[in-house]
């Protein structure tokens, strides 16, 4: 009877020491809490840098106690030198809390250059990083940049830009220019916990934000997050938004199409589980429109609803490799835009037999309804006045993108 019960001890101390072992071997995953998609800057349009400094600070949704960073080069055309980087708890816009700053390595260097076309993860830091904050990313570029260089173009969040030198170790860095871009630094990621997981919300300038108001995290993506916050689950889901401002579903403008960077932005992205598509009324509406003059695309070029419709089955079947849920959501009104040519009455008809497929089609594992929120009930075809913005009547006011917000289903996401 003692053997039995010497030899039971001995089969439980082995198995709790091959369990630990386990535990100890197997590698550390992690969750993405902040992205934005990365874009080619446009000569004449981004400060040239040379040398420099760049502060600048990025709202997480999901906290940790590590973090790392995700640097790109996506777009350089020749390597990316960065010679030093922090990270810390902000103040300002140019200054952190004293005594936060932490020093980023990549393989232990303090320094890491960037292969044109590649991104770099930096190593693990130690910090204490809540929910719902904050965080300064500050990076010295020792060398002159080309003037196509890799950033989010809509950062809606000041970013300081230093004269020569190295501040990164410094609690203020003084600022030679500003921006409202970000430069660089495309993810932040934090340990993943067990049940965690990543929302993407992938579109065009609606999701990215356009004409919501800088510094206040007033986009759908960011307004969603506090919802899920207020929900008790700030510790639970992230979500990551990864908009461009005029991306299209099938052409490259102002960023590579949205076929062309699906892996990149929203499968790739560590902890995803639901990707929430809006994208498709750039196709519509760049065809036959001018700005300051000049074409965006042919009015010939103007693609059919089944265009587009192929196009999301083709997503939505990546996604699905994956095993992934992807969420359709409805194309939102554009009539009234400023934006001349980007709206006429043959082109609504297409939006509307777009909307109406993803409606009904069964083909998303749900459906989100961003034109039944938005539109006007005297004229569907246009946004109710307080729900989209006075600077071009094509995207929300910071009230439109609360109602976008609102009217996603919080059951949707477990």
């Amino acid at each position: 009877m003692i053997d039995r019960v010497i030899l039971r001890l001995a089969l439980l101390i082995l198995l709790g020491t091959a369990e630990l072992a386990h535990a100890a071997s197997t590698p550390q995953t992690w969750i993405s809490t902040w992205a934005a998609s990365p874009q080619e800057s446009r000569p004449g349009f981004g400060p040239a840098i040379d040398g420099q400094t760049i502060r600048q600070r990025m709202r997480v949704t999901i906290g940790g106690g590590q973090v790392r960073v995700r640097f790109s080069n996506a777009f350089g055309k020749t390597p990316l030198v960065i010679g030093h980087a922090t990270i810390g708890i902000p103040a300002d816009a140019a200054t952190v809390k004293e005594g936060s700053l932490k020093a980023l390595t990549f393989g232990g260097r303090t320094s890491v250059t960037i292969a044109p076309g590649a991104p770099v993860v930096s190593d693990p830091v130690a910090i204490d990083l809540p929910a719902d904050s904050l965080i300064t990313v500050s990076l010295y570029l020792p060398e002159k940049l080309d003037s196509s260089y890799t950033v989010h173009s809509l950062g809606l969040r000041t970013a300081i830009i230093s004269p020569k030198g190295d501040f990164t170790d410094k609690t203020t860095v003084p600022a030679a220019e500003k921006s409202e871009s970000t430069f660089f630094v495309m993810e932040l990621m934090v340990p993943r916990k067990r049940d965690q997981f990543t929302i993407v919300a992938f579109g065009d300038s609606i999701t990215d934000g356009n004409n919501s108001t800088a510094e206040a995290d007033a986009n759908w993506p960011a307004v969603f997050a506090r919802r899920l916050a207020a929900a008790g689950k700030a510790d639970k889901i992230a979500i990551v938004n990864q908009g461009i401002g005029g991306n299209q579903m099938r052409k490259d403008f102002a960023g590579v199409s949205a076929q062309a960077r699906f892996d990149r932005d929203a499968l790739a992205i560590p902890g995803v589980k639901y990707i929430v598509l809006l994208e498709g009324i750039n196709d519509l509406g760049f065809p036959g429109a001018k700005m300051g003059g000049q074409l965006l695309a042919p009015p010939d070029s103007m693609p059919t609803a089944d265009d587009i419709i192929a196009t999301y089955q083709q997503l939505i079947a990546r996604a699905h490799l994956h095993g992934l849920k992807i969420y359709g959501a409805t194309l939102t009104p554009f009539k009234g835009t400023d934006l001349p040519g980007y709206y006429d009455d043959s082109k609504e008809p297409v939006r509307e037999k777009i909307n109406e497929w993803i409606r009904t089609s069964g083909a998303f594992d749900a459906v989100i309804d961003f034109d039944a929120v938005l539109r006007d009930p005297e004229d569907p075809h246009r946004a109710a006045a307080p729900l989209i913005s006075p600077r071009d009547h094509l995207h929300p006011s910071d009230a439109g993108y609360q109602k976008m917000a609102e009217a996603v289903d919080l059951a949707l996401f477990k």
